[in-house]
């Protein structure tokens, strides 16, 4: 999953790109976790995916409502449709992506 920066979530939304959007801070343990976790999904769902360290995008976490890391936003055509706090399994989280990008797009 590659590291994006502002304009990278910019050019994304604006293109209304469909997709996830992880941010985490280095320091959160579950984020380390989560972020494990979402490797996995990356090999197994072919679905545009970027990472943002919140450290560095503390007006984005108000902007876009973000209370905690982890965070996962799952975005189609450019709008937040869920977010999650809570990853539980890669299972869990294949469903969702499933429900919400992937089955909402065909």
């Amino acid at each position: 999953m590659n590291e994006w920066n502002r304009n990278d979530l910019s050019i994304f939304l604006n293109q209304r790109g469909t997709g996830l959007v992880y941010f985490y801070t280095p320091l959160c343990g579950t984020c380390q976790l989560a972020g494990k976790m979402l490797g996995v999904v990356e090999h197994l769902v072919e679905i545009e995916m970027g990472k943002m360290n919140l450290n560095y995008y503390s007006d984005l976490a108000e902007k876009l409502v973000i209370e905690s890391v982890p965070c996962l936003l799952l975005i189609r055509n450019g709008e937040i449709v869920d977010t999650i706090y809570a990853f539980h399994s890669v299972p869990f989280l294949l469903e969702k992506i499933n429900k919400e990008l992937i089955q909402a797009d065909a």
